[in-house]
């Protein structure tokens, strides 16, 4: 297991380094057979000290982070809740297998936060933008994009059709259901059952 550790902020200390390869160690022998790499930031923000850490595992991304006055706390927060998502889908991790072939590769999708000033609005100004970045929306089934939603703790994920580049936003709803926004006229019971048709088909 590859583990790359970026300090900010603070002093790079190998007490640190051992603490979060020991623990990740432990996490991952028991819930996955492989792991690419894993992309761990730690940082120290107005006294607070964070802990962002991104696992690879085959075709998913689990995100654990948190912070506390405590960095050795704040590791063990953030790789508790990685835990946690293995742990509820660890035999669907290690049977998963793409029940597709990739044809297309990610589409480059631009996020944008703007402002919410009502005074420049009556004086006709245009919205200022806050923050803006650049992703990249991964092609996989609508299962595949619910198990990865899930896994990140994210409330949303874009992603694209294997079958096509056309984006797609799975989200959960207040009511702890979830919603999908796509092009065209699939429902999101058709493109589960297309997905689990293809993946007992790949099994035989």
């Amino acid at each position: 297991m590859q583990v790359n550790i970026t300090f900010r902020n603070m002093f790079a200390t190998d007490a640190l380094r051992n603490h979060v390869q020991d623990k990740l160690g432990k996490v991952v022998d028991k819930y996955l057979d492989k792991v690419t790499e894993v992309h761990v930031t730690l940082s120290l923000e107005r006294y607070l000290h964070h802990a962002d850490i991104n696992l690879h595992a085959g075709h998913f991304h689990v995100r654990g982070k948190d912070k506390s006055e405590d960095m050795y706390a704040s590791i063990d927060t953030a790789i508790d809740k990685i835990e946690t998502q293995l742990k509820k889908h660890k035999d669907r991790l290690k049977s998963h297998r793409p029940a597709h072939i990739h044809a297309n590769g990610p589409v480059r999708v631009r996020y944008e936060v703007f402002s919410a000033n009502a005074k420049d609005e009556e004086m006709g100004l245009q919205p200022e933008v806050l923050r803006s970045d650049e992703f990249l929306a991964k092609p996989m089934s609508v299962e595949e994009a619910l198990m990865q939603m899930d896994l990140l703790n994210n409330d949303f994920l874009v992603f694209t059709r294997p079958e096509s580049s056309d984006v797609n936003v799975i989200y959960r709803r207040k009511d702890g259901n979830f919603g999908l926004i796509a092009p065209g006229g699939e429902s999101v019971l058709g493109a589960l059952e297309a997905a689990r048709v293809g993946r007992a088909s790949a099994a035989k």
